[in-house]
Parts: C-alpha cells; structure tokens; sequence
C-alpha cells in the first residue's frame, strides 16, 4: 500500500476493523518510511459470473431464476425452501471459486441436477426432463432405468457389507 504522504510502498496494518455489517474492512497503516498513519478500505471484490445460454447469447447468472427452477421441479415434494436455497448456494459457490468467468447453462443444469439427485428423485426427473428436453415417453424411462439400476448396484453393495 502506498504511503499518501511519502509515497512509499511499505507499511504496517497498526489497527483492522470491519465496517458495513462485515462488507469491507477498515484498517489503520502506519507508513514505515515517514511514520504517518493512514486509513485504508478493503471490499470484496465479486466478478459476474456470465452465462452462455444454448443459443450462445449471454447473460449475467441469476440465482433467482435457478431458484424458480428448482422450486418448480420440487412442487408438492417433501423439499424444503432452506434445502434449495442450500442448493443454489452450493452451486453459485462452485462457479465463483471456478477459474471461469463464462459457464454454460448446461454446466449450471448439469450441477442442479447432481444436488436435486441426492435430495428428491422425483424432482430430479422433473428438472431432467426439462433440462434434457425429453422428446417422448421412452426418453424419460431412460432415464428412470438409469436411477432404478444404479438404486439395485447401491443396493446389492449395501447387502454385501
């Protein structure tokens, strides 16, 4: 940090505080050349995620609209409101802490399904089936042989303990 006195680029943190219900921290520096102290800002600085939508158009991630999705592929399941804010949480939390600034909406879908999975199959399929697009009858029970057989190998392992 450089001194607003002296210009010079070394100094020591003397107090730190956070300030704005936690948003940014305030210090107190003292300059190691003059001696002046100073008061300096830190924020957490947040990159938008962008979005690459199927038609390759981009817009900025919205934590609400992958919200509604998960609440409509949950309606009239046992899934609580905390269970999918925990969801969008988790999620929103793996694309910030990617090295990438563009994701795919695929990629986004692809993660919400993993999560919806673990909690409720049934909104798991719904959410598939919107994200997958499903074309016809047998699409769909595709998928459903693939939860019913990997159901009998978790199964079958458990059996074996």
């Amino acid at each position: 940090m450089k001194c607003p006195y002296c210009g010079y680029t070394e100094s020591k943190v003397v107090d730190s505080r956070p300030t704005d219900e936690g948003e940014r921290i305030r210090r107190r520096r003292e300059c190691l050349k003059c001696g002046k102290r100073f008061t300096t800002y830190e924020v957490i600085e947040n990159v938008p995620i962008v979005v690459i939508k199927k038609d390759r158009s981009r817009e900025a991630f919205d934590r609400q609209k992958l919200l509604n999705g998960l609440l409509r592929a949950c309606e009239k399941r046992p899934v609580s409101m905390d269970t999918l804010e925990h969801i969008v949480n988790e999620i929103e939390a793996l694309l910030q802490n990617s090295l990438d600034k563009e994701v795919s909406s695929q990629r986004i879908g692809t993660y919400a399904m993993e999560k919806l999975k673990a909690v409720d199959e049934v909104a798991y399929v719904r959410f598939a089936s919107v994200y997958r697009q499903f074309k016809d009858v047998n699409s769909f029970m595709d998928e459903l042989s693939k939860i019913i057989s990997s159901k009998q190998k978790l199964d079958e392992l458990n059996a074996g303990k």
